[in-house]
């Protein structure tokens, strides 16, 4: 348990690191969001050691924009903890949620927070590693991972050689930096708000600086132990995927059986991959040999939201139909051919500091054998697990956490990336946790629902959120988003 201030292990002493001061003043700023709307806001900084197990280790930046308080607000600053990992809260801030950032000042400022390695912090090179995956070619599951690892272990090597200290690029140094940010603002506690990823984070921090925390919401929660989830929970989610999809008479029509449409496609490309030809922008053709690991792979992708398992259910219907048109405009969309593997430091690195055990990780590959997308879902983890030698944070800091913090908690039943079960899971020795099951909802759902923003607001004001379970529309399965 660390406290209020950094600390320095050294041979088993504890040496306590004094708070940085901040880099200058809060600047003013007219912050705008892509929708055209803005705001005044302040742009703030701090700095704070890369690396706090090494006395030598440099100073880094880390930026947040605050939008402060509105009308008579004096709750403590809510700090939004974006997901990914390497996502930034200022980024998020721009998007969509803008304009639950603003309705969330009637509580405090709100502080949109760049994590370490993300947004207008300090910047990490990426690294365009030397090795790449042959297109044309069929590549084993065993060939694809080694290949990752691979390429982790060059930009290691590669991002240490541009003076990164990337051992300090974990959740429990993040934690970290939000005791130093909390004291940088001047304020006793802080409220966490984060998605994904950034529930995990915010996990860790109810772990290490509980003093800290005044309360919690949280979205889509990612425990400290399933940074690698489990192919099971997968497969239930497709079971749940399927009873909506028979809530539609058309769609029920169209895909009785998505699991048995997936198998089906998922052997013909085993046995038989399909050459597809997919044309550039500049008029030329890339030759991409289509493998059940891809289908996998972007299943994993597709899966998220309710909206999207509509652009995976047509995908696979039409390959199952002999038609490759939507799986070329998909690769013509986001696949960039004959490009070696490039991978950013901040994801990277988190995912292996928090890694996987020896238990669980022999149950997820038994699991995966069997499961939908196979060991496609957290991919490049586990296959990357253990490439930088001793990274691993271990069982210790996998551990739950428990104690008597609020905690709100929203849960997407047709989430695919991070699932109802696990969801649980993962805040269960928390003894004063809400939670509110969003119906119909997936991974991003934060702006599904009003409904959403009122129970986090009655949370906010510390009344009965009023509500075990929102309802929210499906899409049409029938249609594609786009």
């Amino acid at each position: 348990m660390f406290p209020i201030r950094s600390l320095l292990v050294i041979a088993g002493l504890a040496i306590a690191l004094p708070l940085i001061p901040a880099a200058g003043a809060e600047e003013p700023i007219t912050f705008t969001a892509r929708s055209g709307d803005s705001v005044d806001a302040l742009r703030g900084t701090f700095q704070v050691p890369e690396d706090r197990s090494d006395p030598g280790s440099r100073m880094i930046t880390l930026s947040y924009v605050r939008f402060p308080a509105t009308g008579d607000a004096d709750g403590p600053p809510i700090v939004y903890l974006a997901g990914g990992p390497g996502g930034s809260g200022s980024g998020t801030a721009e998007g969509p949620r803008f304009e639950l950032f603003m309705a969330m000042r009637q509580h405090g400022d709100v502080i949109a927070f760049d994590q370490r390695g993300t947004g207008d912090s300090t910047r990490l090179p990426r690294c365009v590693s030397s090795v790449q995956v042959s297109e044309t070619e069929p590549v084993s599951d065993a060939d694809y991972g080694a290949a990752y690892r691979q390429a982790v272990e060059e930009c290691g090597a590669f991002w240490r050689g541009e003076g990164v200290a990337i051992e300090g690029y974990t959740t429990r140094e993040s934690v970290q930096d939000i005791s130093d940010l909390r004291a940088h603002l001047g304020a006793d506690t802080v409220t966490l708000w984060g998605i994904s990823y950034g529930s995990h984070l915010a996990l860790a921090a109810l772990k290490d600086i509980p003093d800290e925390i005044d309360r919690v919401i949280i979205a889509s929660a990612e425990g400290l132990d399933q940074t690698v989830k489990m192919p099971a929970y997968t497969d239930a989610y497709f079971a749940r995927l399927q009873a909506a999809v028979d809530s539609q008479p058309q769609a029920a029509a169209r895909y009785p059986d998505i699991a048995g449409l997936m198998r089906r496609v998922h052997a013909r490309l085993e046995a038989e991959p399909i050459l597809l030809e997919i044309p550039q922008q500049d008029g030329s053709v890339a030759s991409v040999l289509l493998q059940r690991r891809h289908m996998q792979e972007m299943s994993s992708g597709l899966i998220s939201d309710p909206q999207y398992a509509a652009i995976l259910l047509a995908l696979y219907a039409t390959l199952d139909a002999g038609e490759t048109g939507l799986a070329i405009g998909l690769l013509q969309r986001f696949h960039t051919p004959g490009e070696p593997i490039s991978l950013s430091a901040m994801p990277t690195a988190m995912d292996l500091a928090s890694g996987i055990g020896d238990a669980r990780l022999a149950e997820f590959e038994r699991q995966a054998e069997t499961g939908l997308v196979g060991q496609y879902l957290n991919h490049p983890m586990p296959q990357i697990r253990g490439a930088w030698n001793g990274f691993d944070l271990g069982d210790d800091f996998r551990a739950a956490p428990a104690g008597d913090t609020p905690v709100l908690l929203l849960t997407g039943t047709l989430d695919g990336r991070t699932y109802p079960e696990g969801q649980t899971a993962a805040v269960s020795g928390l003894s004063h946790v809400t939670q509110v099951i969003v119906r119909n909802a997936g991974h991003n759902l934060f702006m599904t629902s009003s409904e959403v923003h009122d129970v986090m607001h009655r949370f906010m004001r510390n009344e009965p959120v009023g509500a075990e379970e929102i309802i929210v529309d499906l899409p049409d399965f029938t249609e594609l988003p786009f």
